[in-house]
């Protein structure tokens, strides 16, 4: 079993009628305008929980509520992209400067501490850029296509990892085209989810589950022990990468929610601990039981240090150290009657060497080729 956290996609907005702020000088732009409200505002309803469509009608309409906002989401995208491109193109204007100004494009931040615990509500921040509302709106976007991967899960291994490795591409594109544009504006307090690092944190993540599904895959499939063992240990490296970008940056990451930092640690944990009992497996294979022994009572000290606080979490570690108990005393009993070998430790014990095989798939923005004039 995979540990889940579903937190990155709660995130909320404030309202945006762009036609009430933008002058348009034909009609055929105020559609566009139009549209682009009547879209957001759908996504606006479902993430801001105020919308009137039930849990079981949203369900019957597109596969569930998160299918729902995604495709929401997949057609208001392309309408901003469009926008964004026109005003681009007249953004000296001090007109459009001061209707980008009166949207108040506000999201809140879903990894952040204060935000969690806010009992007024979430707080909410103000960036006047519409690459703001594009990374916050492209961030949901990737946050729900890896709340998906998680719901399909246990029907279907190979459209889930996709998802995972889709989300991780889109999280990469935020990080690499997207909010380095918004880094000019250093002074703007910003959330958590709008920095390039933030995302890269994001992708790697994304990339880390992919990987976690391919192995639940190559488990069905009797791949050996051995590259088990190397698999799993990817996954603590992947994760360690995006610990060490975390913890580089202490005044970014100031707010960051506890229960984040104990999701990525916890499931490094559990990733290290899994591919200590294939690494034992492995070597017991190749007939060197004390190694295999000194390797399982490694794994179960490592293990018990980092059980997780969540109790969803705690009790699958639960299952996984019980699981490496019950194959060391096989182990020492088999070792005590037959073998008779030392029990190594320490840096006599083999070291884990991991292997990356997920990769993100890269996303491509589409854009809705309409015309846009605006009165200027």
């Amino acid at each position: 079993m995979m540990l889940h956290y579903l937190q990155p996609a709660k995130l909320q907005s404030k309202k945006i009628v762009f036609e009430d702020v933008f002058s348009a000088r034909d009609p055929a732009t105020l559609e566009h305008l139009k549209e682009l409200s009547s879209r957001r505002r759908v996504i606006e309803e479902s993430i801001n929980q105020s919308s009137f469509i039930t849990e079981a009608i949203a369900r019957e309409m597109s596969g569930g509520l998160t299918s729902h906002c995604l495709r929401k989401l997949e057609q208001y995208l392309p309408l901003l992209e469009n926008l964004i491109f026109h005003v681009d193109l007249v953004c000296s204007n001090h007109r459009v400067v001061r209707w980008i100004s009166e949207l108040k494009i506000r999201w809140s931040s879903a990894l952040s501490s204060s935000s969690l615990f806010n009992l007024r509500g979430p707080k909410f921040f103000q960036i006047d850029n519409l690459r703001y509302e594009l990374g916050m709106t492209l961030y949901l976007y990737a946050a729900l296509l890896r709340e998906r991967a998680i719901e399909i899960l246990p029907a279907d291994l190979v459209q889930s990892a996709t998802l995972f490795r889709e989300a991780s591409g889109v999280f990469q594109h935020l990080a690499n085209e997207v909010f380095p544009s918004l880094q000019s504006s250093q002074s703007v307090e910003r959330p958590l989810e709008a920095t390039p690092s933030m995302c890269t944190v994001m992708s790697i993540i994304c990339l880390a589950e992919a990987q976690a599904v391919t192995i639940r895959k190559a488990e069905e499939k009797g791949t050996t022990v051995g590259l088990l063992a190397k698999l799993h240990y990817g996954i603590t490296e992947l994760l360690g990468e995006a610990t060490a970008i975390v913890y580089s940056n202490t005044i970014e990451y100031k707010d960051i929610s506890s229960s984040f930092l104990e999701f990525i640690s916890s499931c490094k944990a559990l990733h290290e601990l899994r591919s200590r009992k294939y690494l034992a497996e492995s070597v017991k294979i190749g007939e060197q039981v004390g190694v295999a022994i000194g390797v399982l009572c490694d794994a179960l000290i490592n293990g018990k240090r980092e059980l997780p606080g969540e109790e969803s979490w705690r009790s699958i570690f639960g299952k996984e150290t019980d699981a490496a108990s019950d194959m060391l005393r096989k182990y020492e009993n088999e070792n005590e009657f037959v073998w008779h070998e030392k029990i190594p430790c320490g840096d006599e014990l083999p070291r884990l060497q991991g292997n990356k095989i997920a990769n993100a798939l890269p996303y491509h923005p589409k854009r809705w080729e309409r015309e846009l004039n605006f009165k200027i």
